[in-house]
């Protein structure tokens, strides 16, 4: 069987991976949006905007909860990070990686766990193939529960 490995968040440098994307793309870089620029650019748990907010608050208190939302957007259209929705009725966000990795959701706690997995690549293009297609793009979400429930 292949090797899965799990991610570790990479600690961020003083100007972050977001922040240089934004400037690729020519975005105006203001101070609100430099925040949640970093504060995404730090989180490793898929943070929602009301979990955005309060963590930009806490740097600065004067970023509304609108202008989380349009920077949000405003990433998410530049291709800068990537929305996920992990069937809880909310949208997460994560920066966009260089490297591919899937996701496990423990739906008990709402914990994402990242992971890569060569054996689930392999058999994901061998599929495509199989049925006359190249693959281009996945996503994969594993919806999980503790093994320590099925005790009971």
């Amino acid at each position: 069987m292949g090797t899965m490995t799990a991610l570790k968040p990479v600690p961020s440098s003083p100007s972050t991976d977001i922040e240089r994307r934004c400037a690729a793309t020519g975005m105006r870089m203001t101070e609100q949006r430099r925040v949640i620029a970093r504060v995404l650019a730090e989180a490793s748990d898929h943070p929602d905007v009301e979990e955005l907010y309060r963590r930009c608050v806490a740097i600065d208190d004067k970023i509304s909860i609108s202008t989380v939302y349009r920077t949000v957007k405003l990433f998410e259209d530049a291709g800068i990070i990537e929305r996920h929705d992990f069937r809880e009725g909310r949208a997460r966000y994560e920066q966009m990686r260089d490297s591919h990795h899937d996701h496990l959701i423990n739906l008990r706690d709402g914990t994402v766990i990242e992971f890569t997995s060569e054996a689930i690549e392999k058999l994901q293009t061998e599929v495509a193939r199989k049925l006359g297609f190249r693959l281009v793009d996945h996503r994969l979400e594993l919806y999980c529960v503790p093994l320590d429930e099925d005790k009971t």
